[in-house]
């Protein structure tokens, strides 16, 4: 059965889910003791991941803050995870009032979160689909009541793609949603890799959980980009991109990419 996207069969509190390992790397509450442990188990395969998911967090909002910046008024940020403050829409309003938010993530416990703590308004939606069905994510009516693709939008996919096995085909799924922005839209990313040490470890500790991890190397990043332009400095380790504050110790060890393109 599909219930707004997501298949009711795949809702399992019983295995770790990288939004809820991610909330509580991050110090977060939302989360359960299957997920405490996995994260636990990450730190111990991978010790850079606890600065690396706080670098990865602030990449974020420093490339929201940029692209705001740069005149787009819409954000479609895919794979949400729980909500954590300053959230997309905080970061964002800041810059522009005007800016609207549409929120996607797959977890119907995310979605939960997010419509409990998330202002809503006409400026946002909240909603529950799957980044594997690109096309109804751009046809949810929520994501259509905020989204105007005739107007320039922020694609965020900050953290997620690395979700999709290969057989996903995240290239795939990336070309389906660029093809449906117009020309001056941006897409901000973020990825997880294995360039800087052998992790293999920390991606067995998701064999069990709700989706696997799937590192990727640079080129294999940097294809996710085809048919937008790398703002500069091109794809570089979180950190590294645009930092406005000295960047963290072993920064350098950090195993994730981040880049923002844009649509010409």
């Amino acid at each position: 059965m599909m219930e707004n996207g997501f298949r009711a069969e795949e809702i399992d509190t019983g295995r770790p889910h990288p939004a809820r390992i991610y909330d509580y790397l991050l110090g977060g509450k939302d989360n359960y003791e299957v997920d405490r442990k996995a994260a636990d188990a990450l730190a111990v395969a991978a010790p850079e991941v606890r600065i690396g998911v706080r670098a990865n967090r602030a990449f974020m909002r420093r490339a929201v803050r940029h692209v705001v910046g740069s005149g787009v008024r819409q954000v479609l940020d895919i794979g949400t995870g729980l909500p954590t403050s300053p959230n997309v829409h905080e970061i964002a309003q800041e810059v522009s009032a005007e800016v609207r938010i549409a929120y996607v993530d797959n977890d119907p416990i995310v979605n939960t979160h997010a419509n409990a703590l998330l202002s809503r308004s006409a400026a946002t939606s909240v909603v529950l689909a799957d980044l594997r069905d690109p096309r109804a994510v751009l046809d949810h009516p929520d994501v259509r009541q905020v989204i105007d693709f005739d107007e320039p939008v922020a694609l965020l996919l900050v953290a997620v793609l690395h979700f999709l096995t290969d057989g996903e085909k995240p290239a795939e799924v990336v070309a389906t949603l660029r093809d449906a922005l117009p020309a001056g839209s941006y897409v901000v990313l973020s990825h997880a890799t294995g360039d800087f040490a052998d992790r293999s470890d920390a991606q067995a500790v998701y064999n069990n959980a709700t989706a696997s991890l799937n590192l990727r190397s640079r080129s294999e990043v940097e294809r996710l980009f085809d048919g937008f332009e790398l703002e500069e400095p091109g794809l570089v380790q979180v950190p590294f991109w645009r930092p406005d504050t000295p960047v963290p110790p072993r920064s350098g060890e950090i195993g994730f990419y981040g880049g923002v393109g844009r649509r010409a």
